[in-house]
């Protein structure tokens, strides 16, 4: 009645005798060939002791890794020198500060004595700068300070270095350049500048400078206080000039 349930015996003989086929003849392998010859696993299939799973190789991993960390130390280096110029730089104007002038002053010294050149120092000074900030505010007052700093880089040689010392107090100093060079180079930029009003206004400005050429036997302290005084001086002679100490 079910005949899905009546199996003939000889169709199950054919079956089995199919799959004894597939199998090896285990009875009669050599025992060097025993150990390696596939065996069948509870679940039918064959399994092959001689085959390994071949994993991909590192290479490619070790590449990605590699590249990752270039980039990240990159990255870190790049973030280490935005620090780095971030601490050695006047955020108003970008001109150096006085630790980025400390550090640049010592590695020129170091140039001019290897060089047996001088190296020169100018002190500039913006003129009326407190009445400038009373009267027209603290903005105006940074707007000049920027003008300057801008007005100066344009004139400057590459190898000048410009600092912001404090305030509306300003330190040039300009490599291989003997003190006449200097005053000639401060006094030709002061009258451009006295000319030039600033951007955005009518309003001209001008600057006092004190102008020195390093001594061999003076320290960085004395030759700024040379420059200071000189600086001075042509504040009491009428501002706007350049007085060379």
């Amino acid at each position: 009645m079910f005949k899905h349930d009546q199996s003939s015996p000889l169709q199950s003989s054919r079956h089995a005798s199919r799959r004894s086929h597939r199998l090896p003849d285990l009875a009669n392998m050599p025992l060097s060939l025993l150990a390696h010859a596939p065996r069948p696993t509870t679940n039918g299939r064959v399994h092959h002791p001689h085959i390994r799973r071949v994993e991909p190789p590192a290479t490619a991993t070790s590449a990605l890794e590699l590249l990752a960390a270039e980039a990240r130390i990159a990255e870190l280096e790049n973030a280490l020198s935005e620090a780095r110029q971030a601490a050695f730089t006047d955020p108003l104007t970008g001109a150096l500060n006085r630790r980025g002038f400390e550090e640049t002053y010592q590695r020129e010294l170091a140039r001019s004595r290897r060089n047996g050149s001088q190296l020169a120092i100018a002190l500039i000074d913006l003129d009326n700068f407190k009445h400038l900030n009373d009267t027209l505010g603290h903005q105006m007052g940074d707007e000049a300070l920027v003008h300057l700093v801008k007005s100066l880089r344009a004139a400057l040689r590459p190898s000048d270095i410009l600092c912001r010392f404090g305030g509306e107090e300003f330190v040039l100093l300009l490599p291989e350049t003997t003190l006449d060079e200097a005053v000639a180079a401060i006094v030709r930029f002061q009258r451009q500048f006295a000319a030039s009003a600033m951007p955005g206004c009518e309003l001209a400005v001008t600057f006092s400078a004190g102008v020195v050429a390093k001594q061999i036997s003076e320290s960085v302290e004395d030759t700024i206080l040379r420059a200071d005084a000189a600086t001075y001086a042509a504040k009491r002679a009428g501002k706007n000039c350049v007085v060379r100490g």
